[in-house]
C-alpha cells in the first residue's frame, strides 16, 4: 500500500475517533497513537500529521465549504465517516494542489469511502466532492 494512502487511512480515522468523542480528546494523541498503532511502515509521516492539523485548524472553513456542498441533507445527519473523509478531501482541495493535485485528492476520498463505507457512500463523496471544487474554485476567481 502506498504511503500516502496509508497516511489518508490514519488521517481519516484519527479524525473520525477526535470527532466521535465530541473534539474533546487530544487530537495530537488521537494521531500519534494511530500512527504508532498502524502506521509502522510510513515513511513520511509528517504529510499525516499536516492532513491532519491542517483538517482541524481549518474545520469552521471547512465544515463552512462542506455545508454550502451538501444539498441532499443537512449537514449535521452527515454520517460521521463519510464527514471525516469529505473533510479531508476538502482540506487537501483547499490546498490548492500545493502537495497533492485535485483529481488525486478527490480518487483517494473516493477510494476511503469505497474501503470503508458502502457503494452509496463513494458516490455521495464524489458527488460533494465535485461540487465542493467548484466552489473553492469559485473562491479562487473572487479573489483574483
Amino acid at each position: 500500500m502506498a504511503t500516502r494512502h496509508l497516511c489518508r487511512i490514519i488521517a481519516m480515522q484519527s479524525l473520525y475517533e477526535w470527532a466521535f468523542h465530541g473534539y474533546k480528546n487530544n487530537w495530537q494523541e488521537i494521531m500519534e497513537r494511530n500512527l504508532q498503532e498502524f502506521g509502522q511502515d510510513i515513511d513520511e509521516p509528517e504529510f499525516l500529521r499536516k492532513l491532519v492539523k491542517g483538517v482541524v485548524e481549518n474545520l469552521d472553513t471547512i465544515d463552512s465549504i462542506l455545508k454550502e456542498s451538501v444539498q441532499s441533507l443537512p449537514f449535521e445527519q452527515i454520517p460521521l465517516l463519510e464527514k471525516s473523509i469529505l473533510r479531508l478531501a476538502t482540506y487537501e482541495l483547499l490546498k490548492g494542489g500545493e502537495e497533492t493535485p485535485y483529481k488525486v485528492a478527490i480518487n483517494e476520498a473516493i477510494e476511503l469511502a469505497k474501503n470503508f463505507g458502502t457503494q452509496a457512500t463513494s458516490k455521495f463523496i464524489n458527488g460533494v466532492l465535485g461540487t465542493v471544487y467548484s466552489k473553492i474554485e469559485e473562491m479562487k476567481n473572487e479573489k483574483s
